[in-house]
């Protein structure tokens, strides 16, 4: 018969090994096949691709390096995987034995007055030596640095998601600037038009062939043009300001730069689509919010843990030396050691309504990771709708620029020898305007499309990172967890 001495320390053994609560696993979702309207090939991992390169514009190229350096929201997410990594070590300190050391020196005597005898000076010297350390015998600690570790793939997660961002919003306003310039470019072009008009109509008047009326609205729709340059200045300025700040610069160190105008960017191919359940992979949003759902399910543990019984082991070790002037030294070496036993007993129920606190919070994680593929599906979808019509759109708009300077052309010829009113040329103008303008915001739009559709599918983010870096705490945080 195995007698209880020799039993205890393999109970302890077995005990040591033990961790309750859930295991994480990797939460699942049902995904369609394929896009409503794109096909049924994978993108593979597209977290590198270059893709504004397809508007073949070396200005934005630049500014995207620039952005993914410089941007401070990038630089502070990078700040908070330090925090996290940090978290990490002082979240396993815990389950670790701990020791302190510390010591004091005194001399001490008293000075006899007015015939009080002196007392002799002496020299006291105090160590101590402290260590103590709780036996996780349930996994308190080790659930305690397993959430840590996956909230360090969290914070990994989100620069990769500030870096995503980045793109969207460099590349967005980017877009503006140039836009907002071939309006100006429009208005301004307009406005010649006009004034031309204008001068006609003045001859015309001299030669008895027009009224005061046709000045008078020819000069009103001078006016109108002239009225509309200041907000499109306003707003290029706005844009520029834009790129500027996400590039970690003053809101006008790019002016000058800018003001070097270009067309308006349009991309030279589509973005691969891909099939839904590509974005797992690709998003780092997904990923983060995969990694939030880990430390919830591991924070479960640690709340099931404290319902337990738990052991310490603690002891000390004092040397003492006391030495007087002209008397005997003495040295005295205490210790102590021994185990401490805490068992929650009874505590109004605050460790089981813990316990059922972190139970929802992991299901309130795995809703919102299910939310946020879900977004994801959705934001891809509406991308590529509108990407996959955007070009018919800018065809027919690039058709009705050319009738209306047909018929703009064709109405000014006509009134030059008095076959038309001036109406007709006013009217072709307005309807020539309009149609350019129509043409710009078409463009502008298709380029924003297509930056929604390569932002929405996880692209480019991991563009400039080392191999490592790109889901490295996440890869670090799974290898960990397996030891």
């Amino acid at each position: 018969m195995v007698s209880i001495r020799a039993a205890a320390p393999l109970v302890m053994l077995l005990l040591s090994g033990c961790v309750v609560g859930p295991d994480h696993a990797a939460p699942e979702i049902t995904l369609p096949s394929k896009f409503a309207e794109g096909s049924v090939r994978t993108s593979g991992d597209v977290s590198a691709d270059q893709w504004w390169t397809a508007f073949n514009d070396s200005r934005l190229n630049s500014y995207v390096r620039q952005g993914l350096d410089q941007n401070l929201d990038i630089l502070q997410a990078m700040e908070r995987i330090n925090q996290a990594e940090a978290d990490v070590i002082s979240a396993g300190a815990g389950g670790l034995p701990a020791l302190s050391l510390g010591t004091t020196a005194t001399r001490s005597g008293a000075k006899g007055l007015r015939g009080t005898p002196s007392t002799t000076p002496s020299v006291n010297v105090n160590g101590g030596l402290e260590g103590s350390w709780l036996l996780d015998f349930f996994g308190l600690y080790r659930r305690s640095r397993e959430a840590a570790i996956a909230q360090l793939g969290a914070a990994d997660a989100a620069v990769d998601t500030a870096r995503l961002s980045l793109l969207s919003q460099v590349a967005s306003a980017y877009i503006d600037v140039r836009y907002y310039q071939e309006s100006l470019a429009l208005a301004r072009a307009t406005l010649k038009s006009r004034n031309e008009t204008l001068s006609l109509t003045k001859l015309q008047l001299d030669a008895g062939a027009a009224s005061r009326l046709d000045v008078v609205q020819s000069e009103s729709q001078v006016n109108t043009t002239l009225a509309s340059i200041p907000g499109l200045e306003t707003q290029y300025r706005q844009a520029a300001h834009r790129v500027a700040t996400l590039l970690g610069m003053p809101a006008s160190a790019l002016l000058d730069e800018l003001q070097r105008g270009a067309r308006q960017p349009v991309a030279r191919f589509n973005p691969r689509a891909g099939v839904p359940a590509d974005l797992v992979r690709n998003r780092p949003d997904i990923r983060a919010a995969e990694r939030q759902l880990a430390a919830a399910v591991a924070n479960i543990g640690v709340a099931e843990a404290n319902l337990y019984p738990s052991i310490s082991l603690s002891g000390s070790i004092s040397p003492s030396y006391l030495r007087r002037h002209g008397g005997s030294d003495s040295h005295l070496l205490s210790w102590s050691f021994g185990p401490s036993l805490n068992l929650p007993i009874f505590d109004g129920g605050q460790l089981r309504a813990n316990l059922s606190a972190s139970e929802s919070l992991a299901r309130e994680a795995y809703l919102a990771w299910k939310q946020t593929v879900l977004n994801a599906v959705e934001e891809v979808e509406n991308a590529l709708a509108a990407v996959t019509r955007d070009s018919r759109t800018v065809a027919a708009n690039r058709a009705t620029v050319a009738s209306s300077q047909e018929a703009l052309t064709l109405a000014t010829a006509s009134y030059r020898d008095g076959a038309s009113s001036l109406l007709d040329v006013l009217d072709a103008q307005r309807n020539v305007s309009e149609a350019q303008t129509s043409l710009a915001q078409a463009i502008r739009q298709m380029a924003l499309d297509y930056v929604s559709l390569s932002v929405a599918m996880g692209g480019g983010y991991a563009y400039g990172k080392a191999p490592a870096d790109a889901k490295g705490p996440t890869i670090y945080a799974a290898r960990t967890l397996k030891k």
